[in-house]
């Protein structure tokens, strides 16, 4: 039986698909002309601000009602900014400095930034408390691992992009701090002791009239010991609109990840997302085609006719996205950019400890630094540059860096470096050491032969007893190179 123009139209207008490329392709425009809600952009689509906005200004000549996503938390996930890294530090290093004051100026500024690029939702802030260290997805990206901190800081930034006119999207509910496992792969599972905690974040932001929260593909089984929470009506239904009272428009995280399209497939996923009170589905990755997304607008309408997804569900999906593009289109703000608020907060985030009597900062002369290189995960864009070396050397010219990755950091290698650093500053610059046995070998190895280097730690700060000196920056953005490499030469 055929589907109907008007039930597809219908299935359309909850879909946020991506796209390859710098302009919106032709299958997009005309589904943007017959109802398609929004669409996510990735790095893949963007080129700088002045494009953007190009693109953006195309999107909504086919619908001027086009909501448009990205992921910009700012700092390591960063879309708008991913060709040169972000200009500012993301959400733990706020949390470090806990001035909610400026978490919400800089929250305003970005919120300025994507505004004026045509972007209407940003999937930010993270809501997550990382009570786990050894998270493979939150860790930098979460606020910290005290709730009520975490609490406080969402709200804030939750104010200061909504005071820009960008809808703010408190993720990944019900939280997905405390797991061990990135759903990007598998399906997490949250432990029941900490849920309380978890949701506390959740519901300051629903206090503070957040217009969207996104779903986390996680098993609560406190809540629902078979769906994860994207497809679970008592999590989505019966914990965040009945039990926190959120009006607001629910969205998924990438259906296209493991934990759950592996069981049901995209399509199946997104039809079971919507009956279970989703009413917006984001399709990332590297599912950015027309097949995929129209595979996905004929397997709601399907589950439709079969009944598996009522229709009146859709219909009321449909709605929140229509009062979502009502509230964007009334709220647009051009706020002025802030200048260097940026930097500022990641100088404001720097911890220093001395282990050594010797005066080993600043660094004096032309110094060796070695960046040891993990394979971040999938939210983080590969190809965003990150690190101490190359503000280091604008300081002080002469610096040479060299990076190693897991394979590449061998005993012979080190051996090399370690004699090509002989009688300089060494600097070792490493990013969650604690997580990746490779880097501690590394490093131990480094500091034993060189106990006077300096660490850069550049993650997540579980120790800070590495090195005669050890500098946390709790982030990676550039401008946390750039107030560490002020730190080692004792401009801060």
């Amino acid at each position: 039986m055929p589907l109907s123009g008007d039930l597809l139209r219908l299935a359309d207008a909850v879909l946020f698909p991506g796209f390859p490329g710098h302009t919106p392709p032709d299958w997009l425009r005309r589904r943007l002309g017959d109802g398609l809600a929004g669409v996510a952009l990735f790095s893949r689509n963007i080129a700088g601000p002045g494009q953007v906005a190009e693109l953006t200004a195309a999107l909504r000549a086919e619908n001027p009602a086009v909501l448009v996503g990205t992921d910009e938390e700012s700092g390591e996930v960063t879309r708008l900014e991913v060709a040169t890294g972000s200009s500012r530090p993301g959400a733990y290093a706020l949390g470090v400095v806990d001035d909610v004051a400026l978490t919400e100026s800089l929250a305003r500024d970005l919120g300025g930034e994507l505004a004026r690029a045509g972007i209407t939702i940003d999937f930010a802030p993270s809501a997550d408390v990382n009570s786990n260290p050894d998270n493979p997805v939150i860790g930098l990206r979460a606020f910290g691992s005290d709730s009520s901190l975490v609490a406080r800081h969402t709200r804030a930034f939750v104010r200061g992009l909504q005071s820009a006119g960008v809808a703010a999207c408190a993720k990944h509910f019900p939280g997905h701090g405390d797991t061990a496992v990135d759903s990007h792969h598998g399906v997490p599972v949250v432990a029941e002791s900490g849920i309380e905690d978890a949701l506390l974040p959740f519901r300051e932001a629903i206090a503070e009239g957040v217009k969207v929260i996104m779903t986390g593909h996680l098993l609560v089984p406190s809540y629902d010991a078979e769906r994860p929470a994207t497809l679970s009506p008592k999590v989505l239904t019966g914990l965040l609109r009945e039990e926190l009272g959120f009006g607001g428009l629910i969205i998924t995280d990438g259906i296209e990840m493991a934990a759950v399209s592996g069981a049901y497939g995209i399509g199946g996923a997104s039809a079971r997302a919507i009956a279970a009170g989703a009413d917006a589905i984001c399709v990332g990755g590297e599912r950015a085609d027309e097949a995929t997304a129209a595979g996905i607008r004929d397997a709601i309408a399907t589950a439709v006719t079969t009944g598996l997804l009522p229709e009146e569900r859709l219909a009321d999906a449909a709605r929140r996205v229509r009062e979502l593009a009502a509230w964007a289109a009334s709220s647009g703000s051009q706020t002025a950019g802030g200048g260097r608020i940026g930097l500022d907060a990641a100088r404001r985030a720097i911890r220093v400890t001395r282990r050594s009597t010797a005066p080993v900062l600043p660094i004096a002369g032309e110094p060796y630094v070695v960046e040891l290189v993990p394979v971040m995960n999938l939210a983080i864009d590969k190809n965003t540059p990150w690190g101490v070396g190359e503000p280091l050397a604008r300081l002080l010219p002469g610096t040479e860096v060299t990076r190693l990755a897991a394979g590449e950091a061998t005993g012979p290698e080190l051996e090399r470096l370690i004699g090509l650093a002989n009688g300089r500053p060494l600097v070792v610059v490493v990013r969650d050491v604690h997580r990746y046995a490779w880097q501690s070998e590394a490093l131990r190895n480094l500091l034993s032969a060189r106990p006077d280097a300096v660490v850069v730690e550049m993650g997540l700060p579980v120790r800070s007893d590495l090195g005669a000196v050890h500098v946390a920056t709790h982030g990676s953005a550039v401008v946390c190179g750039q107030a560490a490499a002020e730190v080692l030469t004792g401009r801060l």
